[in-house]
């Protein structure tokens, strides 16, 4: 049996996948709300798909439970559990050290035990390695440990769990086979590295290539915006090049569990051996400036056309962090929400993926979606489009807002007038 802690964007789909395979699954998750929608046959995470649930049920080898005294049942247990900030940027590891604790209070002779959840290296060896020994058992003989990240993409259509590589690393050679071996049952690609420290820094590299390049772009934007240079036709012309360059785009700000997260364990890190990451901290800053950035190119645009900032009423488009889901971790259109409303303006969002907001661990905005129609669009002072979901009819909102700021060059191709279309 193989048992998932953590039900979320990586737990859930992990679950489904060794269901596929064959496997007996039990999801554990200290919510206990979630338990209640799976047990009823409910997906949550609408982008998996209505049926993911019931077809796991139908099945006869899908249970899921928040008594995690059951931990004992499964014979490997895989931990998807968050690892956040806190507001001073450093990592809260409470997650993943309650979770370890629940499991050394049951490990038994024979269990697996891999950490997926995203983390600075060392983590597997020095949080969870030690509560384990000191059950009286020996790693690589009686129990086994390793680290696979996790590389989900929500929304994704071309790749799923199954067919994304993944990357295994054991505490030693053994727990590193047996790792290996599990996914491999349930995984098209798995590959084998030395040990978990170097999976735990390979997920750090994949996710801070990506802050790195997307806080270049977006100070190139910040740039040529001020040159009357549309940075979008910029990419777009480098594009061409058929080598040495990938394409990044700007945005709002960086948004999802991984991208706006996972480069300060490693500055952590890197502080606890006497170091400092100089481009990793720099590339953070200029990201998360970009809120303040587009919330300025807002008011600035009111001002313009002679209407102050404080009692404008804006409607932000898209409140998910990225086009075509319902995922609103860390989305930087939480900030901008707050940040127009500090500055008094009336402010109310439309996403056809979130109809209403709900807490979370830095923001509670209790806002529902509002109806988008030609008459709404007319109503507001200004459109702010923070998520270019495609389901936005990009012709309709052009032709009635009286005036957008583009955050994503979502009309960038749109025909006509573009003199109330302001890119930030």
């Amino acid at each position: 049996m193989v048992g998932v802690i953590g039900l979320g964007y990586v737990g859930l789909p992990l679950l489904q996948a060794f269901c596929n395979a064959g496997f007996a699954v039990v999801g554990f998750d200290i919510d206990p709300n979630k338990i209640i929608q799976l047990r009823r046959g409910n997906n949550y995470l609408k982008h998996l798909g209505d049926n993911l649930v019931r077809d796991m049920i139908d099945t006869g080898r899908f249970d899921v439970t928040d008594d995690f005294s059951q931990l004992g049942k499964a014979d490997a247990i895989l931990v998807c559990v968050p690892t956040p900030l806190d507001r001073d940027l450093q990592p809260d590891l409470s997650y993943v050290e309650q979770t370890a604790e629940e499991i050394a209070a049951r490990l038994r002779p024979g269990q697996l035990v891999v950490l997926e959840s995203t983390t600075y290296p060392g983590t597997t060896r020095q949080l969870m390695l030690g509560r384990f020994e000191k059950c009286g058992l020996a790693c690589g003989k009686d129990f086994f440990l390793a680290f696979s990240p996790e590389r989900e993409d929500p929304g994704r259509k071309n790749h799923s769990t199954r067919n994304i590589p993944k990357l295994v690393g054991g505490i030693d050679e053994a727990s590193g086979h047996v790792a290996a071996e599990l996914y491999r049952c349930a995984i098209d690609k798995v590959i084998s590295v030395r040990n978990t420290e170097v999976a735990e820094s390979a997920k750090l590299l994949e996710n801070i290539y990506r802050a790195v390049n997307i806080a270049m772009v977006n100070e190139m934007k910040v740039l040529l915006t001020a040159m009357d240079i549309d940075v979008w036709e910029v990419i777009d012309a480098a594009a061409t090049k058929p080598f040495g360059f990938s394409a990044f785009y700007p945005g709002p700000g960086l948004g999802g569990h991984c991208i706006p997260i996972d480069p300060y364990y490693l500055s952590w890190k890197a502080r606890q051996v006497g170091m400092t990451t100089r481009f990793i901290e720099l590339a953070g800053e200029v990201n998360r400036a970009m809120p303040d950035y587009v919330v300025q190119r807002t008011v600035d645009a009111l001002k313009q056309r002679g209407k102050p900032i404080e009692g404008a009423k804006v409607l932000v488009l898209g409140l998910a962090y990225k086009p075509d889901v319902d995922d609103i971790r860390e989305s930087p259109s939480f900030e901008l929400i707050e940040k127009l409303q500090a500055l008094g303006a009336e402010v109310n969002y439309n996403d056809p993926h979130v109809p209403s907001t709900h807490r979370m661990r830095h923001h509670d905005l209790t806002m529902t979606s509002v109806k988008l129609s030609p008459k709404t669009l007319e109503s507001y002072d200004c459109v702010l489009i923070a998520t270019n979901h495609t389901a936005y009819d990009w012709p309709v909102i052009a032709g009635h807002a009286k005036l957008i700021v583009d955050s994503r060059g979502a009309l960038r191709h749109i025909e006509g007038d573009h003199d109330h279309i302001v890119t930030a």
